[in-house]
Order: C-alpha cells, then structure tokens, then sequence
C-alpha cells in the first residue's frame, strides 16, 4: 500500500499528522484524488502547497449529507470547487445520452460517485454550510461553462455556471496564475469582492466595464439563436492573451465579465508546476476498490507542453489551453522520465510524450508572444500559413534524450500527431524516426472526415493531405521493413454532415481497405465553435445555415455508413444509400458496401449495379466478399 503522507491532507487525521488546526482552502472535486500532473485538482492544489498555503482535498464528497464536506473544518481563506477533469455531463451521459456504464476518474471505475452538474451541486452546499466565504469555482465544467451556453444533456440554452453556483470567483482556463493571485490577495486580507481585474477570472458586476466587448445577453440568445451565434463569435475573437479584450454578457439584472486570458506561462513556470513533488498514484484510500482506472493512461506519459494551434471547431482546448504553446524544458521532461524509470511498475516503456498535439513543442510563429495569434486566420487550416514555423528538430531531440536514458526501452507517441504540420516542414528525418523508433505498430491520425464542405466546418485540412501523409507513411515503413499502419480518428454526424457526405466517407473507407472499430459520434460539449453550430444550424462566422443531424435515426445512419461491412448495420445502409439515390453501391461489386436483400438480384443500368426483383423466385448470384 503506497504511504497515505506522500498525499495532500483527505482527513482531519492527515490535518493532525501535519500539525494544522484549520486549512488555508478546501478543495472539492467531483473526481477521486490521484496525485498526478496530468489531473487538474493535484496540480492546483500542489501548486497552492508549493506557495506555502495549508490545502486539503475533499474528493468525491457525498452530496447527499454534509459530513465529508465538514470533515476538515471551516477553511480560513476560502473553497475552492471543480467538477473534476471532466465536464460532469458528459463524464455520465453518451452522444446518445445513455448512462455511461463506467466513470474512469471514481474508485473501481464505478458511476455515481458524483452529482449531475457538480460544481453547481458543490457550491451550492458550500454556501448552505458556510455563507459568504470566498469561493472560487475552476476546472474544465467552470472554464466552458463560463458565459451562456448550450447545454446538449438537457437541449436548451443555460446561464454562465458564475451565476448558478453562486459563486464569486470563476477561474478558466489551466489556472495556476490565477490561483496564485487570488490566494495571495486573500491571504493579505483583501475582500473577495474587490478580486475583479484578475486575468483569467471571471465575475459578476452591475454594469458592462468601459472599453468591453458586449455580446447579446442571456435573454436574447435564449430567443433568438442567430444571437447565440453572434454572441459566440464575438467571445471567440477575444480568447487570446495578448490581444483579447474584457467580454461581458447581461445576464438579468447581472452581467457575466470575463477578463482577458491569462498569459501564457514561462518555461520555468511550466517546470515549477511539473517538478512538484507528486505521488504519481491514485489515494491508498481507494486500493481495495481498485484505484482510480483513469491513471493507467497516463502513469509512464509525460505532459510536455500545453496549447493547441490546431484550432479544431469541435475541440474545447483553445477556449481552456489556448493556441499559444507553453512547453517545458528538457531538463524537467528528462527529470520526470528519471522518476518514471524508478517505479517498481515501470517495464521500459514511456507511453507518451506530449501535449494536446504531441508535435506542437513552440508557438506557431515568432509573432504570437508580442502580438497574439491571428484573430481571423487558422495556422493550418485550410492551408499552413505562410509563417508558420514548423521546425521539429526540439521535439526530435527530445525524443533522443528520452529514448537514451538507462531503463528506457521505448519511447512511444500516443497523444496525436498532426500531420498536416508535419508535412508543411521539410524534415523528413522526424517522420522516419517516428515510424522506426515511436509508433508501436499503430498510429493514429485524425482526418475527421473527407468532405470538402465538412472538413471546412471542422477547421482541418483537405483529405487529400491525409492521403498524401499516409502514402510517405507507407513508402517510409517499407523502406525500414516494419509493417505499421495508419488508423485514421473520425467524426460522425459532425454540423454540416449530410448523409451524402457520410456515403462519400464510406466509400474512402472502403478504398483505405479500412472499416473502424469504434464511431464518435459528434457530441455538442460546452464552448466549442462546432457545437455553437451544432445548435444554431448556423455558420458564425459566414452567418449561413447549415445542415445538423439531431435526430436520434439521422446520426444512425451516418454512423451504420463508416460501418457498413457490419449485420446489425445492414438495413441502415441500404436505407441510407436508397435515400442518396446511391443504389450503386448495393450489390455484389468490389465497389458495393452492401448486398442486396434476399430476393433481388443486381441489374445494370447506366454503367452502375441496381436492385430489382428477381424474376426466378428471387434467388440472386452466389455470394462473395465479405459484405453483410
């Protein structure tokens, strides 16, 4: 059993081991603690450790009574909630908003650890029990809830999360800095009322402050989605950290302020916050149960960078990690993988090493730190920007440091590769080495999709990039004899997916020789552009309509396409392709992803294979292939 003292104080016995009568602040967080950097609740509260503040976790409290909330005494300082490294939403329900059957962040991956909108849940207690204390909400539920937004669990538009938790405080984003400040600040005996300039905060006021962004209120966007969607686009503009301006939405008699981001942190920063001393490892409270499932993912990868330039419309971490890289040094990467090699679990193998986008290691241009990124231009789609600074060299040697050191077998790539960025630079020295010494076996990429018009919806680039990529892919794996293959991430149902477009998908799956093993269907999460689409049926940026699946039948078709060669799928398929007038690809051609019905035999017409009746009791050709 691991030491319970290498562990943040869960208890008042761990109060009393440390000698603390009182805690600085609470932590609340709707996910068991494991003490790790690549879980929100540890960082922060090791972080607020490392500044010299007394901090206990309340981990998965039950809401239900007051007893672990209370279990540790008032906090002098202030509460601090998170739902946990998941939005608590999306943690319980699918894209078909099902139960989910396990919860990777709760003791034995069990469910039902955790309150339907927890932060709200929290905060709401935390005032019931102790008034007007300061509270400070954060996480990723606080961070994309944080102005109106559409809610796809109960499909309707809901207040900022600032408002319905009650709380004074709202930090998005990663947070460090801006804990920082606020605990100092209340530390020093400032009100928490006054706490209101703070970058990367959010809070409530009476009136819009001077020289902010307005964007329509609450009551309007809940009326009128082409507000929703000019709102959006008018709070996008403003999600960069050097030239993004105050936003502020009326929310009733309140408005919602959101002070510019934070800034992006240093290297030294970054190292600070991942040489802290970690346990690595889920609470000994929870060994009998289990652990915590959600480790094992990440116990021997490594966190090297945070920030995406990608800029997907369906992905949330520009508006929660920006598109300005913050990497650490090698120095402290080198350090982490040392204490990796030294675990008695530890069998050779790094899993990975990364960030949202394992191969972004530096801002995309030389511009961003003094000028911010482009407000209306994409660093890779639909075309790499002529600027953008795709050198790999950092990363490579990185990877040769890891892969040098004693212990270390193998250094794996697994957080994704983009590889439009890779083939926008002109080293192919990092491409082989990829595939000869970081790919075991399988990588995986995400074109997404194929459509022009989907593609262009999504921000990626044109599938004819994947194409290109997957050929080099090929040459160079044969080249170094190792049979390795590409798996290609996508997205079914996406804003702007017609049922055609999912045809065409299926057709490039069947040319790849390739049928996935699991769909995503698109789920509209909080704060992203593609769920803005998703529930307006409009474009913001262009202000068009768009086509949007929402029927529970019209995701199912598109999804039974990209598996066509499945039984259960069968009758989706012929149905979907009846309806494309696609009868083409219903037969017993190379070409076809389905077989006709018992009772019809492939007629030729106009060059292309058709169903009709057969006229000899309905018995058609001999089967072949492996179509269902």
């Amino acid at each position: 059993m691991s030491d319970s003292g290498r562990f943040l104080p869960v208890s008042r016995r761990d109060m009393d081991l440390r000698g603390w009568s009182e805690l600085d602040f609470l932590y609340i967080s709707g996910d068991g603690y494991v003490d790790h950097p690549s879980f929100g609740p540890a960082v922060i509260c090791r972080c607020l450790e490392s500044w010299g503040f007394k901090v206990g976790i309340a981990a998965q409290p039950d809401w239900r009574t007051r007893e672990d909330f209370l279990s540790m005494g008032r906090p002098r300082l202030g509460a601090l909630v998170s739902a946990g490294n998941m939005d608590s939403m999306l943690n319980k329900l699918t894209a078909a908003r099902n139960k989910r059957r396990t919860d990777a962040y709760s003791p034995g991956g069990e469910v039902g650890h955790r309150p339907d909108r927890a932060t709200i849940v929290y905060c709401n207690i935390v005032r019931e029990l102790w008034g007007d204390i300061p509270l400070v909400i954060g996480g990723i539920e606080a961070s994309l809830r944080r102005m109106a937004h559409y809610d796809y669990w109960s499909d309707k538009v809901r207040r900022s999360i600032l408002i319905d938790s009650r709380a004074d405080l709202l930090i998005y984003g990663m947070g460090e800095r801006q804990i920082k400040e606020i605990a100092e600040r209340l530390r020093d005996g400032e009100d928490v009322s006054s706490l209101t300039g703070i970058r990367g905060t959010c809070h409530r006021a009476s009136d819009c402050p001077e020289g902010s962004v307005v964007v329509p209120s609450f009551d309007e966007v809940v009326r009128d989605k082409r507000a929703f969607a000019r709102a959006f686009d008018l709070w996008d503009r403003e999600q960069d950290p050097i030239r993004g301006k105050t936003v502020c939405q009326p929310h009733g008699d309140k408005v919602v302020v959101q002070n510019p981001p934070a800034l992006p942190l240093s290297t030294d920063e970054m190292d600070h916050v991942y040489d802290l001393p970690y346990a690595r490892e889920p609470h000994p409270m929870y060994d009998d149960a289990g652990g915590i499932p959600a480790i094992e993912e990440v116990r021997f990868s490594i966190v090297s960078h945070r920030g995406c330039f990608g800029d997907c419309s369906f992905c949330a971490i520009v508006a929660h990690q920006g598109r300005i890289i913050q990497a650490r040094s090698h120095r402290s990467i080198l350090e982490e993988a040392k204490k990796l090699t030294e675990m008695a679990s530890f069998k050779g193998y790094i899993h990975d090493v990364g960030g949202p986008t394992a191969n972004f290691r530096h801002p995309s241009c030389k511009k961003q730190l003094s000028q911010g990124t482009c407000a209306h231009r994409s660093c890779l789609a639909p075309e790499p920007c002529p600027g953008l600074d795709c050198d790999h060299w950092d990363y490579l040697e990185l990877l040769r440091k890891l892969k040098g050191l004693p212990k270390v077998k193998k250094v794996f790539i697994r957080s994704g590769i983009r590889y439009d960025y890779i083939l926008a630079g002109k080293n192919r020295e990092f491409l082989e080495e990829l595939c000869r010494d970081h790919v075991s076996g399988i990588l995986k990429v995400a074109p997404e999709h194929c459509s022009p018009s989907v593609l262009s919806l999504m921000g990626k680039p044109s599938i004819e990039v994947f194409l290109r990529f997957k050929a080099i892919f090929d040459r160079i794996n044969a080249k170094i004899n190792r049979k390795q293959f590409l798996i290609p991430y996508l997205i079914s149902s996406h804003p702007g997916a017609t049922l055609k477009d999912a045809v065409a998908l299926a057709e490039l799956l069947r040319d790849l020789g390739h049928v996935p093993d699991h769909v995503q269907d698109f789920i509209p999460t909080p704060g992203s552009l593609s769920t803005c689409m998703y529930y307006t049926e409009i474009d913001p940026s262009t202000g068009r309509g768009i086509f949007v699946a929402k029927t529970g039948h019209q995701k199912a078709l598109q999804r039974a396409l990209l598996q066509y060669n499945r039984p259960e799928n069968r009758k989706l398929v012929l149905e979907a392709l009846r309806m494309c007038g696609r009868e083409d690809l219903i037969g017993f051609g190379e070409n076809c992803l389905v077989r006709p019905e018992k009772g019809s035999v492939p007629v030729r017409r106009g060059g292309f294979e058709k169903n009709a009746k057969s006229a000899s009791g309905g018995k058609g050709p001999r089967r072949r292939g492996r179509k269902p």
